[in-house]
């Protein structure tokens, strides 16, 4: 008996060790993955080391690294919380915090973690640049470049101190002093490029054009595909009034990257001041691209100012009305052709300089653009044997009872991924249970011949066989919720049918289902389908996907708080529940809660869904 026992404990050391070996496996591909750019992939990995190994702060602080690369900074934030939570006296885990606080322009508690983490490492010249950038953000100039000088004396030769230290002195109107360390840069690096970039708009500004020209054409020469180097070239040669060849410069700006609003909006000028067509087209896109440049605004604006001297030396001269109206559009057509030649053009600053106006971009809002919501989950099946489908997100013991009762053939499952290839093996299933309800006819043979006419598109045979199951057998969950199921999808059909699609998705930047003419019929379906979730809820409280579903259909009907407090309970069931936080993530924006909504967003993308990442960069930051 000792002998077995002492077996057994070596057994049992043997696969512990195995196991940390495992973690440190995961661990290592974790960092791997981020390492080279796989930050989805990397979040993985991360999550099986948390699982295993919920008390390591590095598991965290990786994540949070992912996380911040994917620009979900607040799901990065809840990561170094935890970190430090449990591992308090951990400098790199402030000052990413700190960075994350900064992308979020929370500028202020940005510096209160950079000074916590340099009281932990009180020569790491990066968090000196990071909280010198902080105060330049909040216009502490003399901190900023005290900061700077403090990177400098721990490294010399630091390019990135001597980078922002000239932006504080462009701030500070000390262009010459900017230069000097611009200067300094290109003697510790000859060949990089973005020194020589805001070397020239340093130039630029002293207006020594020549300079700025050949500063352009060494950036161009070290980076070809430079965008702002060709505009900002552009702009020298502009002031030099050789029109055509900024026009030339603005192309292949705009050619390499078409989003550059200040791009647009100088060629329009130079090609006015040519007398080339296309320039108003410029002016549209350059607007569109970003309303500062919106020329009719300022027009209108001129127009008022305009409209409002002439009224008033009409009440002083009381001219004639009609003259004095001829006049004054005259005088305003002048006036907007002589402000258009004098408006100037626009540099492209790459020096990340803080400015007055509002940081983030003002496109967002002028979009429309729609972002479908995760949709229903529906009860699907495979052939047991079968290795061409995806594995199992999420188990039901619900189905596995089902499962049981079919000796696992047919195999079902839940899923909200679309089905249509397996089309053929379900007709096969409906011949199946065919037979075994001639054999027998009851609820749970009804219910699964329904469930395969729902997917092969048969709703009207699935609603028969469905209603009838229910009739046999009134407690069972399932069958109700499948009902509910295919009830949507004939709803789903008929608008196919009609062509009256009414598109279930939420365009961000407006309201939704706002121009959705619901017929009262559909409604009155709507609540049918409700009242089947209700029913399969109360015979199971705990199965999860009815409160997702029904949650999607309260969304349908406008009922954004139900379906919020629907998906809450779906997510307090199953906390990893990638659709239900995807969902009330995208709800609580339209809602405004931008907050809530990105925080949900992030558990979305932690647990697969790569999308949210990119809702959360769009809408969220």
């Amino acid at each position: 008996m000792k002998r077995l026992f002492v077996l057994v404990l070596n057994v049992f050391l043997a696969l512990l060790v195995q196991a940390q070996v495992n973690v440190n496996h995961y661990m290592t591909v974790g960092q791997t993955r981020t390492q080279i750019g796989n930050y989805t992939g990397a979040i993985e990995y991360f999550n099986i080391v948390i699982k295993f190994r919920p008390y390591l702060p590095e598991a965290y602080f990786y994540r949070g690294i992912a996380k911040h690369q994917l620009e979900d900074h607040r799901g990065a934030i809840l990561d170094y919380n935890k970190a430090i939570e449990i591992k308090p006296f951990y400098p790199w885990a402030y000052a990413n915090r700190g960075m994350a606080y900064h992308s979020m322009h929370d500028f202020e508690n940005a510096i209160k973690d950079y000074n916590r983490a340099l009281e932990f490492d009180p020569d790491d010249e990066s968090i000196y640049n990071n909280r010198g950038i902080a105060k330049l953000s909040q216009k502490n100039l003399e901190g900023a470049i005290e900061d700077y000088n403090k990177a400098l004396e721990i490294n010399p030769r630091s390019i990135n101190a001597f980078m922002n230290r000239s932006n504080a002195k462009i701030m500070q109107n000390d262009i010459r002093g900017a230069i000097r360390d611009l200067n300094e840069v290109i003697m510790i690096r000859p060949y990089y490029a973005e020194a020589y970039l805001n070397r020239g708009l340093a130039r630029f500004e002293l207006e020594d054009y020549a300079s700025a020209l050949r500063d352009y054409d060494q950036c161009l020469n070290l980076d070809p595909k430079n965008a702002f180097a060709f505009n900002n070239r552009g702009i020298v040669k502009h002031k030099l009034e050789d029109y055509s060849g900024a026009i030339m410069d603005y192309d292949m700006a705009i050619q390499l990257n078409p989003e550059i609003a200040s791009s647009y909006f100088n060629r329009a000028i130079a090609r006015e001041a040519l007398g080339r067509p296309g320039f108003e087209r410029d002016y549209e896109i350059a607007a569109q691209l970003d309303p500062k440049f919106d020329i009719n605004r300022f027009s209108a604006d001129a127009g008022q100012t305009y409209q409002a001297q002439q009224n008033s030396q009409n009440n002083q001269t009381n001219q004639s009305n009609q003259n004095q109206q001829s006049q004054n559009q005259g005088n305003q057509n002048n006036s907007e052709q002589n402000r258009r030649r004098r408006m100037n053009v626009v540099a492209e600053d790459t020096r990340n300089i803080p400015n007055d106006e509002e940081i983030t971009s003002g496109r967002v809002q002028n979009r429309n653009v729609v972002i479908d919501l995760q949709l229903i989950f529906v009860i699907s099946a495979f052939e047991r044997n079968a290795v061409n489908y995806d594995r199992f997100q999420y188990y039901s013991i619900d189905i596995d009872e089902i499962n049981l009762k079919n000796n696992y053939n047919p195999l079902f499952t839940i899923s909200n991924k679309p089905s249509n290839e397996y089309i053929p093996v379900f007709e096969n299933f409906i011949l199946y249970f065919n037979e075994r309800i001639n054999m027998q006819d009851n609820g749970h043979n009804r219910l699964s011949r329904g469930i395969f006419y729902s997917l092969t598109g048969k709703y009207n045979e699935a609603m028969a066989d469905l209603n009838q199951a229910i009739n046999m057998n009134n407690e069972e969950a399932i069958a109700y919720f499948s009902r509910a199921n295919c009830r949507f999808k004939m709803i789903q059909e008929m608008e196919s049918l009609t062509g009256n699609i009414s598109e279930f998705s939420i365009p961000v930047t407006q309201r939704f289902y706002e121009n959705t003419n619901t017929e009262p019929q559909q409604i009155l379906d709507y609540q049918y389908i409700l009242e089947d979730y209700d029913t399969a809820l109360n015979l199971n409280p705990k199965f999860v996907f009815g409160y997702y579903n029904r949650a999607y259909i309260k969304l349908r009907l406008k009922d954004y708080e139900a379906a919020i407090e629907d998906l809450g309970r779906a997510i307090e069931l199953d906390p990893e529940f990638a659709e239900a936080y995807f969902n009330r993530g995208l709800t609580k924006i339209y809602l405004d809660d931008v907050e809530g909504g990105a925080i949900d967003l992030s558990h979305a993308g932690e647990l697969g869904i790569e999308g949210a990442y990119n809702i959360i960069k769009r809408y969220c930051n």
